[in-house]
């Protein structure tokens, strides 16, 4: 990692940024409910006007492509079901999803109400241009600290405008405006609205929050409650476990929970993994069953939920490769034009399945640094590299190769100019900062739901190049914010 660690901001101007940090919830707790705030670069990164009006085009297509294909029940069954066989946790959602909806004389009715809160991250590729990482659309993590992180560097361009301009790579640059909290808050309290007034607003809006237990990243939670408390909702925060015994069934398929009463948003932060549903309490003979029929119980009611099951599964790696190998001209299935196609298909990188074909060719004629292998998994540490990809392949077993896909390996613009990165209240030079860009949308039963017609803000993640993982809570990633050239 090409870093040097020297005094090169005032420390009284450090502790004076990560002091705005803290208060204003920019944060992770410890184990001993103490706080620490989030890695934050000193000044923003500039982003061309052109290439961030071009992802404010083609993201709400591709929202509105994912919604029509988690809608589109019968297709995620046959495209998914290789994929679903090869990954135990992924088979597992595919059965909650045939119970909900397979087979007409046998399914449970689904009931629930999809809002999809999707965070679409970009690189913005040095020979390609922007492309697509990935689709992220269980619940619009870190959406609130895409905001603060811009609101950081608007307290540092006031307070300390010499150290902002001296890092900043462009004096005439603009900040590009960030809602993303408010807007997150205001789709999901629509939404939240929309059922309460189905049932007659009989009660407070009430917004159920799932949970890990243990969570660490909390202040992110909260940030958004606090917003929807603003906005008229009630919040409440549950696990699994909890839920477990605490929900019920009103009339009319309305959902109860103990000691709250009716809920219009169930929003998950969990269920993202095995470890999410497991309960040693409850000493299963089948792994996580009775919290994951939690789940399903919740989706048969009249409910706005993020993420549907059936949103998790379209937002799967496979459903990426699958979406990126197709013909443009098969999205008229799910109700895009030629030209909304052709845009979305411009920002999707290459993908290939896992095969015996495939591993051949990567292994004899492959240039490995142009590809990473990547899993279903969520969060960082999913992805191999290099080298070390064939080592991988090499390992896999055959009934394993379909919950893994190759995908061209992007390689963003590094930044002009070095920067300062702040973590655990120490600074570092970064020489080689490169930037992921996650587009935030809000659609609830597939129409936009936001004050800026579908759009909800940004979250801004950069890494020295040299590092691989780049996620702010479990990578070398810092928080950041754009400013626009032209």
């Amino acid at each position: 990692m090409n870093t040097e660690k020297k005094s090169l901001v005032s420390q009284q101007i450090i502790e004076d940024a990560c002091e705005w940090a803290i208060m204003h919830g920019v944060a992770f707790r410890q184990a001993d409910n103490t706080a620490r705030h989030c890695p934050f670069s000193i000044a923003p990164m500039s982003i061309e006007r052109g290439v961030y009006q071009h992802l404010l085009r083609v993201t709400p297509l591709i929202t509105k492509l994912i919604h029509n294909v988690s809608e589109d029940h019968d297709f995620l069954q046959s495209s998914l079901s290789d994929m679903a066989k090869a990954d135990p946790f992924f088979g597992l959602l595919m059965s909650l999803h045939q119970q909900l909806h397979g087979d007409a004389h046998n399914k449970l009715v689904a009931e629930r109400q999809p809002l999809l809160l999707m965070r679409t991250d970009f690189m913005d590729d040095r020979q390609h241009g922007a492309k697509v990482i990935e689709f992220n659309g269980i619940a619009a993590g870190m959406g609130p600290f895409g905001q603060r992180a811009a609101e950081l560097h608007a307290f540092m361009k006031q307070q300390w405008p010499n150290t902002y301009h001296q890092w900043i790579e462009d004096a005439s640059a603009v900040p590009a405006e960030n809602q993303g909290l408010e807007q997150l808050a205001y789709g999901i309290a629509a939404a939240a609205k929309s059922v309460n007034a189905y049932f007659g607003n009989e009660s407070k809006p009430t917004f159920l929050m799932v949970v890990q237990k243990n969570e660490d990243n909390v202040y992110d939670q909260h940030l958004l409650e606090i917003e929807l408390q603003k906005q008229g909702v009630r919040t409440v925060r549950r696990t699994f476990e909890q839920l477990r015994t605490q929900l019920s069934s009103g009339d009319n398929k309305r959902l109860l929970l103990e000691n709250v009463g009716a809920v219009d948003v169930v929003y998950l932060r969990a269920g993202y993994q095995y470890e999410d549903y497991f309960s040693a309490e409850l000493n299963e003979s089948i792994c996580c069953h009775t919290l994951s029929q939690t789940r399903l119980f919740i989706e048969q009611h009249h409910v706005v939920v993020n993420a549907t099951i059936s949103q998790q599964l379209a937002t799967s790696k496979s459903m990426q490769m699958l979406l990126t190998m197709m013909p443009e001209s098969e999205y008229a299935r799910w109700g895009l034009s030629i030209d909304e196609a052709s845009l979305v298909k411009s920002v999707l990188a290459d993908m290939k399945p896992i095969n015996a074909d495939t591993i051949h060719w990567f292994t004899l004629n492959a240039n490995k640094s142009e590809w990473v292998l990547k899993n279903q998994g969520e969060g960082g540490g999913h992805c191999v590299f290099g080298d070390d990809i064939t080592q991988k392949l090499n390992q896999l077993d055959a009934a394993e190769y379909d919950a893994w896909a190759l995908m061209q390996r992007l390689y963003p613009h590094e930044r002009d100019t070095p920067t300062v990165a702040v973590r655990d209240g120490e600074q570092t030079l970064v020489n080689d900062l490169v930037s992921e860009i996650g587009l935030f949308t809000a659609y609830y039963n597939g129409k936009p739901v936001t004050e800026l017609d579908g759009y909800a803000g940004y979250l801004i993640r950069s890494k020295p190049a040299s590092e691989n993982e780049g996620g702010i809570h479990s990578g070398k990633g810092i928080l950041d914010s754009l400013v626009l050239v032209d």
